[in-house]
């Protein structure tokens, strides 16, 4: 049964490891523990736990995702070795439906607990590689927008903030306590930076679609889009990007999840010297 392996008092995880001079799991059969029938070594939790470990530059993602090869079920299939801080992430990256899966996590955050180590829960992890993304995005949109005539790029960028929310960078700052000069980016959630993500990708499609060209014509179409955006979300009922609540700093998400990197890497050394 799946659930003893995340039973708090007594885990059978804590005793299926494997140890090649490391303690690790193995993929596939984690990924059975979580409630999944299928492994694949691309699937959606594997893939999400592994772009956090590669938004982060302290922490070196093959120490913690180790591939290797094995032959199952008949053939030869892409597995990876798992340190135990790459199973928390799997399991917080995986579906919340799956009973297993909410166990997985509590205990993961028991264990944290019992070695005075900080866990972040799901929704901060997912912030780290969309950051990381909007960082990618904002650069092509940069370069795509000087190309194009921009020579006031923070007249531009403020028209799409504009656009989205109702109001100008420096007020959105103000709404939501950000210190000045502090990009609101470093502050938003996971939706905020999506609906983020979805106006500078398609700001940056429409300038190259259309062949937009100058400072106001090009500040107009960031404003735009950014209305748009506004639109579809007041049009499905949902929350104003303004309204949502400012979270920690990125940068305090990353440092605990290094922290918790560490630690848990400590503690499956001294199961190893036991």
């Amino acid at each position: 049964m799946p659930e003893q392996y995340f039973d708090i008092a007594n885990p059978a995880f804590e005793d299926s490891f494997h140890t090649n001079g490391q303690i690790f799991w193995y993929a596939s059969e984690f990924i059975h523990w979580l409630g999944y029938k299928e492994y694949s070594p691309t699937m959606p939790p594997i893939n999400k736990a592994m772009s956090v470990c590669l938004s982060i530059p302290t922490i070196i993602t093959t120490d913690h995702f180790r591939e290797e090869v094995r032959f199952l079920d008949g053939k030869n299939i892409k597995d990876f070795k798992l340190s135990r801080f790459a199973c928390y992430l799997v399991s917080m990256n995986a579906d919340i439906k799956k009973p297993v899966v909410a166990q997985a996590q509590a205990y993961f955050a028991a264990f944290a607990a019992a070695i005075q180590e900080y866990i972040r829960t799901s929704e901060d992890i997912e912030r780290v590689p969309l950051r990381k993304e909007i960082s990618e995005w904002e650069r092509t949109l940069s370069s795509t927008a000087k190309f194009a005539g921009v020579e006031r790029y923070d007249y531009f960028a403020n028209k799409g903030y504009m656009g989205l929310y109702n109001m100008p960078i420096h007020k959105l700052r103000e709404r939501k306590n950000i210190p000045d000069g502090k990009t609101p980016l470093d502050y938003m959630g996971a939706e905020e930076l999506g609906a983020n993500i979805f106006r500078i990708t398609q700001t940056n499609a429409k300038i190259k679609r259309q062949e937009i060209r100058g400072q106001q014509n090009l500040e107009a179409a960031a404003f735009e889009i950014g209305r748009n955006i506004r639109d579809v979300i007041i049009k499905n009922g949902g929350t104003m990007p303004e309204d949502l609540p400012a979270e920690v700093h990125i940068k305090k998400i990353k440092s605990d999840l290094n922290k918790t990197s560490k630690a848990f890497g400590k503690e499956d050394k001294k199961k190893i010297e036991k």
